[in-house]
């Protein structure tokens, strides 16, 4: 006899894969095209899966552009904030901070580059439960930046400079450094990177 508890354990598993599946796609998608051209239609196409499917895993337009923030987010804390744990805190883990983001920018993971940076330009002047949590992605980077900052301050670096404007200068330049790299200008990166090392020093 057939578990009932089993198999609605598989249907959870198998229905959760291909949740990830499709938000990670959105996530591509909507790194070139933007969230608001999501569409349930093209990611159930490119993706070979029916329509009503995506639907019934989403429920709606914004829940799909939410999860796609979410793996975004995701997505920018593995290639960026985890590889920086084992640096001490500070000013080496702030330097490396930057340097992942920058790497992050100059080899793409995504087709569109940095994801934050384009959907915050995206919905910066839009209201809802998207622009939220965009928002609070951005927020919680800012944070982050900031207590390293404080840290490093603590040992004796950076000195003279505000946290929140250092932060906030930090954010600015290599969201310009994507910008520019996606227009095609190949000094974009190497110039952010130059200033960071006026801004920061080498990082030791």
């Amino acid at each position: 006899m057939v578990d009932p508890t089993q198999t609605s354990d598989q249907r959870l598993i198998k229905g959760a894969k291909a949740r990830a599946t499709i938000a990670r796609h959105a996530v591509d998608v909507a790194s070139v095209e933007g969230l608001t051209n999501l569409s349930l239609g093209k990611l159930a196409a490119d993706l070979g899966v029916s329509k009503s499917g995506v639907a019934t895993l989403f429920g709606s337009k914004e829940n799909l552009q939410l999860a796609a923030v979410q793996t975004a987010r995701e997505v920018f804390v593995e290639h960026v904030v985890k590889p920086t744990s084992g640096e001490p805190a500070g000013i080496r883990r702030l330097r490396a901070l930057v340097d992942r983001w920058l790497d992050y920018i100059a080899e793409p993971v995504m087709p569109g580059g940095c994801f934050r940076v384009a959907t915050t330009v995206e919905f910066d002047s839009r209201e809802g439960a998207v622009r939220d949590a965009i928002a609070a992605d951005r927020r919680d980077w800012l944070t982050l930046l900031e207590k390293e900052i404080r840290r490093a301050q603590d040992e004796g670096h950076l000195g003279g400079h505000d946290p929140h404007a250092l932060a906030f200068q930090l954010d600015a330049l290599v969201a310009a450094a994507n910008t520019g790299a996606r227009i095609g200008d190949e000094t974009a990166v190497p110039t952010a990177r130059a200033i960071v090392d006026g801004l920061l020093g080498d990082g030791a």
